[in-house]
């Protein structure tokens, strides 16, 4: 479960001075699909936070997976937009980390934003220069896109992101890999916008596909798909 689509906010952050935070819970059916993924957790939170200012926004969330009754994993990340001027360019900067499997990654850049003139729909890319510490090879790239899609009056939401990078890796099979694509589109059913509900419950229903190809210790393509509640604060 990755990101409140920070790209895909921060251009409306500048115009609606937009502020956004969420918490989310999805039930993770990857351990049912892959006999290799078998341990995988099955469910995962994910608490994310959208603030913009006048220099620009940050972004931050963390996810947590559990199993067993306890956490078993976590990940989070934290990145700061900054932009001075009206075009749609910002300044990108970020930390990647977690426990387990995941390695410290620092990236900076530049981020391009589209957004038609009501913000129903927009899509951003991002290319970055990636350091991946402790790896064999930790001066690398990642190419990062993001896509929101708002329609049926607000009923129904498509947002997602894709990520492509380099990393010198092995997978559980002891196979070498060195790059890595992930991309996580989501579908989600927003309650509030239906007649009859209150415009304060802010509680939405969805997916989220993870779509992956040697991503962390999976070797080749992989269809992660989720069961989803989100619950918006604003």
């Amino acid at each position: 479960m990755k990101r409140f689509y920070l790209l895909t906010l921060l251009a409306i952050a500048y115009c609606c001075q937009l502020a956004a935070q969420n918490v989310q819970l999805h039930y993770d059916f990857g351990h049912s699909l892959y006999d290799e993924l078998k341990e995988r957790p099955k469910l995962t939170s994910t608490v994310e936070m959208f603030k913009p200012d006048k220099w620009g926004s940050t972004f931050f969330f963390v996810d947590m997976d559990y199993g067993d009754g306890e956490v078993q994993s976590a990940y989070w990340e934290i990145s700061r937009e900054l932009r001075f001027w009206k075009a749609p360019i910002s300044l990108h900067v970020e930390y990647n980390g977690g426990i387990k499997y995941i390695k410290d990654a620092y990236l900076a850049g530049v981020t391009y934003s589209y957004n038609n003139k009501d913000y129903t729909k927009g899509f951003t890319f991002s290319p970055m220069y990636k350091y991946l510490r402790s790896n064999p090879t930790p001066n690398s790239f990642q190419l990062t896109g993001t896509w929101y899609l708002h329609f049926g009056s607000g009923k129904f939401s498509c947002t997602g992101f894709a990520d492509f990078w380099r990393e010198e890796h092995t997978d559980a099979k002891g196979n070498a890999h060195d790059f890595v694509f992930l991309a996580e589109p989501q579908f989600w059913v927003n309650l509030n916008a239906f007649k009859g509900i209150d415009d304060d419950f802010r509680l939405s229903i969805g997916t989220e596909w993870e779509i992956s190809n040697n991503f962390a210790v999976m070797d080749g393509w992989k269809w992660n798909p989720t069961l989803a509640v989100k619950w918006s604060f604003n």
